[in-house]
């Protein structure tokens, strides 16, 4: 009897385990597991759809933004970030934050 409760137990830490570590396993892709052969295609899936928002971008260069990004992820990182501060009339032209505050009154 006592050999069959060894046994027991060590199936069910084994079926644990297993379990576990299927709703920890991460199913999404990473920039690594992309192929550069897959590169025009998602840069042709990106740009179909961004047209429907309007935006009219080409695949070329979505796919040269893609492969940018892909190197910048392969640098180390940054010592310390530093925020970029904006020129305030470019930011307005763009319609940026500070085109969204009103002027203040004088």
């Amino acid at each position: 009897m006592a050999e069959f409760q060894w046994w027991l137990l060590l199936v069910g830490l084994v079926a644990g385990g297993g379990l576990v570590a299927v709703v920890y396993l991460d199913g999404a892709r990473r920039d690594q597991d992309i192929e550069a052969a897959e590169l025009p295609a998602e840069a042709q899936w990106i740009a179909e759809r961004l047209a429907g928002d309007r935006r009219g971008l080409d695949a070329s260069v979505i796919e040269a933004v893609l492969r940018e990004h892909r190197e910048y992820r392969q640098l180390p990182p940054p010592d310390r970030l530093e925020p970029l501060a904006p020129d305030s009339a470019d930011e307005r032209e763009r319609g940026g934050p500070e085109a969204a505050r009103p002027e203040p009154r004088t």
